[in-house]
């Protein structure tokens, strides 16, 4: 399993803490995970694909194609703003 955390508005709309359980069967990329999230949670997918969302794989900001696996944490995080 991959264990995605989602934070600010992303983990209100997952629910269950921010947090969602990802089979890591047939998932070998970040872009992997986000069509896993458009079958399971379409409104949450509809956010997350906006170019200034950052993801982290183990705690490290990595682009769409990055590898991914059994047992890594994946991060969504929101866009930054303010001054």
């Amino acid at each position: 399993m991959i264990r995605l955390r989602l934070f600010g508005k992303f983990g209100d709309l997952a629910g269950e803490r921010g947090e969602l359980m990802v089979p890591a069967q047939g998932i070998e990329q970040v872009a992997d995970v986000y069509r896993y999230i458009a079958t399971v949670a379409p409104a949450l997918h509809r956010e997350i694909t906006s170019p200034q969302v950052l993801v982290a794989v183990n705690q490290e900001i990595v682009p769409l194609d990055a590898r991914v696996g059994e047992g890594d944490e994946l991060a969504i995080l929101p866009p930054v703003t303010g001054g």
